[in-house]
């Protein structure tokens, strides 16, 4: 079966809004936008853009007498609008090119596979929005039937026009109309479909960030998190406390390198490995061995690294053991004594820089009374308004001591000490921020 030539042709300019032109759908063939004559429109397709490029209009109409007057019409920037004929739905889909921007469909048109006096009045119409949902449509009626116009554009269809009122002005101002509404819902469908992803992906992350197990603990926990990524919950920093069977307390704070999705997504792989393995009674090197082979089987390139600091506070209170895996020494605060950093000169190296690493664990005593925090270099790589000068570990420490001396603890300490670093830095800081104080009061 040979299949059908599209009947395209452009309408030239006209002074008056009067003249019409009478399409013929058993006419002859013709195209004069350009290309070999006789050349299907499928090889000719353009991107629509309403306002850059001729607008065309595809007419589906069922007039074996050729009484529909198209009237000839100009587009905003004065191009003839050109126009496509078809005579029913599956000449319509062959016609349907990407440089077709408004379909003008006669509703008394009957839908494939349904008789004429079907039920469903405005079947054609559905059937066309599934065959061309991205396309502007203009639903054709009797004239004096706005009602069913009206339900036309209820299902779908950018506005109705009465079939004996059609006139240039009229028309070619409808056309321009229904392709900016349908490029104005497109852009708000995309919109809303963003917004909503955006809210998942926040429950998502949401649902990710750690909720302390301290039941049974006397010790008081807070903690700051701001991640580096704009709108995002998760970043690459990491932290989590849990409190064990036989009373001891382990923090951990941690620190993929880089602060993207791939690198959040990785740094709760290693929270979550580092809960479950805690639970299994791990602890030291042999929980930052396992949690090395993780981060090598979960990374997707051997450049991916991971700092850590570990500690575990003995049930009484008094003393901890801390593991340090290229990461920075806790702060400690005691009354009575300066805030200082605890020892750090057995720190091992980051997780997945060298096989067979291994890290010591050191034997801390932290005293009746104490604040412990634990941070990510996002805290002290910040800098302070004077050259390319960093806040770094001494001037955290400065800034810890005089914020404690204020009377500051808790969630108001870590509050002012993240906020004071991006005042420092004269806006918001670069990297990934978590911060995790732990206090014992006697």
């Amino acid at each position: 079966m040979p299949v059908p030539v599209p009947r395209q042709r452009a309408i030239p300019a006209v002074e008056s809004g009067q003249a019409q032109a009478v399409f013929s759908p058993g006419g002859p063939s013709g195209d004069t936008t350009g290309g070999p004559a006789g050349t299907a429109p499928e090889a000719r397709t353009t991107t629509p853009i309403a306002g850059t490029t001729q607008l065309t209009l595809l007419v589906i109409e069922d007039d074996p007498a050729g009484s529909l007057g198209v009237p000839e019409m100009l587009d905003a920037a004065g191009k003839p609008i050109r126009i496509r004929t078809a005579r029913n739905l599956t000449e319509a889909e062959r016609l349907l090119t990407d440089d077709v921007h408004c379909i003008l469909l006669d509703l008394a048109l009957p839908a494939p596979g349904r008789a004429a006096d079907s039920a469903d009045e405005l079947a054609t119409l559905k059937h066309v929005l599934r065959l061309a949902p991205g396309h502007a449509v203009l639903a054709l009626t009797a004239s004096g039937d706005a009602e069913r116009g009206t339900e036309a554009v209820r299902v779908g269809a950018q506005d109705y026009l009465f079939r004996d009122e059609l006139d240039s002005r009229l028309l070619s101002r409808a056309i321009r109309y229904a392709v900016e509404r349908k490029r104005s819902d497109k852009a708000e469908r995309r919109l809303t479909e963003s917004k909503l992803r955006a809210q998942e992906n926040a429950r998502l992350e949401r649902g990710l960030l750690p909720t302390p197990l301290l039941e049974g603990s006397q010790l008081r926990f807070a903690a700051r998190y701001r991640p580096g990524r704009s709108r995002a919950l998760l970043g690459g920093d990491f932290y989590d406390t849990v409190r064990t069977a036989d009373g001891t307390v382990h923090a951990m704070i941690g620190d993929v390198c880089g602060h993207g999705p791939d690198e959040a997504a990785l740094g709760v792989e290693l929270r979550i490995a580092w809960r479950a393995l805690t639970f299994a009674g791990l602890c030291g090197d042999e929980l930052l061995s396992t949690l090395q082979q993780v981060l090598e089987h979960e990374r997707e390139n051997d450049e991916i690294f991971a700092t850590l600091c570990t500690v575990d506070i003995a049930p009484d209170g008094r003393r901890a053991g801390l593991c340090l895996a290229g990461h920075p020494s806790p702060l400690i605060a005691r009354p009575g004594r300066p805030a200082e950093l605890l020892p750090y000169e057995n720190n091992g190296p980051a997780l997945g820089l060298l096989p067979n690493a291994r890290w010591p664990r050191m034997q801390v005593e932290l005293g009746a009374a104490w604040s412990l925090m634990l941070y990510t270099d996002g805290l002290i790589e910040g800098h302070t308004g004077v050259g390319n000068e960093r806040l770094g570990l001494d001037g955290m420490v400065e800034m810890v001591r005089r914020q404690l001396a204020q009377g500051l603890q808790g969630e108001e300490l870590l509050r002012a000490a993240v906020n004071e670093a991006r005042e420092l830095n004269g806006g918001e800081l670069a990297d990934d921020v978590a911060v995790l104080l732990l206090d014992r009061t006697p």
